[in-house]
């Protein structure tokens, strides 16, 4: 059984699916778990209230770089209430992304500060999306890290796609690292390389659902089924029974979550 560490129920899916022909069809392919992520505060009833509606559905709490110009201190007293919830699991997505830029750099960098704080206080740990902003996103990682005192992980790095240098700073740090259909692509050769070295009781799988749609799913949009094409790479990659690698991210997965 797999957990699929990333996912967004509350989008758009081919054929009109509904969270619950999602969740059921998840389950019927070895998916126990999803975690379902929250990226702007106008989302945070909607993942929450379907996070409630199933018993194998967690979610998180949090605004995406993206949207980083939007946060304001009303926005960030409105989320702090969000991440007492018994089943919110961590803040995030927060981050970086300097490939796409829709917020100004400045503001992104202030606003993903800030829901670091909420997430000290509230004892959660994160989930971080970066792309292309890793110098400036390292310093803050390291902050959170060394603020993180009550001996738990203090997050992951969803869908990771960066360089050696800041998976090995982050690991070092405690992060765990997600990995994603991008592990199936024909040009991710380098991140499939870079994976061997990782430790084994730091990695995650994901699908980020509805989007990186897995090889040989490429050209659908994804869905939380579609995990386990990530799942059997990754134990091809690290020459691992099937078995033991579903067993292996699963229990990283409930380590750096909390989950029961």
């Amino acid at each position: 059984m797999l957990i699929d560490t990333h996912c967004h129920l509350n989008y758009d899916y081919d054929g009109g699916k509904s969270p619950s022909d999602l969740v059921k069809e998840a389950l019927d392919s070895g998916v126990q778990t999803l975690i379902t992520i929250a990226t702007e505060h106008a989302n945070f009833k909607a993942v929450q209230e379907i996070s409630e509606r199933f018993k194998n559905v967690y979610h998180t709490i949090g605004v995406h770089p993206h949207e980083a110009s939007l946060v304001n201190p009303e926005v960030l007293a409105f989320m702090r209430p969000f991440l007492d919830h018994p089943k919110c699991v961590a803040v995030g997505e927060i981050g970086l992304d300097y490939y796409y830029e829709h917020s100004d750099r400045k503001k992104q960098i202030e606003e993903c500060a800030a829901q670091m704080e909420l997430a000290v206080d509230a004892k959660k740990p994160l989930v971080i999306h970066s792309r292309d902003g890793e110098e400036d996103l390292l310093p803050l990682l390291t902050q959170f890290a060394n603020k993180n005192k009550n001996g738990n992980s203090p997050g992951v790095i969803h869908c990771f796609s960066g360089t050696e240098n800041f998976a090995k700073r982050c690991l070092d740090l405690g992060y765990y690292i997600s990995l994603s259909g991008i592990l199936t692509f024909k040009n991710s050769e380098v991140l499939r390389q870079m994976v061997k070295n990782f430790p084994k009781d730091r990695l995650l799988v994901e699908t980020d659902a509805p989007f990186l749609a897995p090889v040989p799913m490429r050209g659908k949009k994804c869905e939380p089924s579609m995990v386990k094409y990530t799942a059997l790479k990754l134990a091809e990659i690290l020459g691992l029974p099937f078995e033991e690698l579903s067993e292996l991210t699963t229990e990283n997965a409930k380590t750096c979550f909390r989950i029961p």
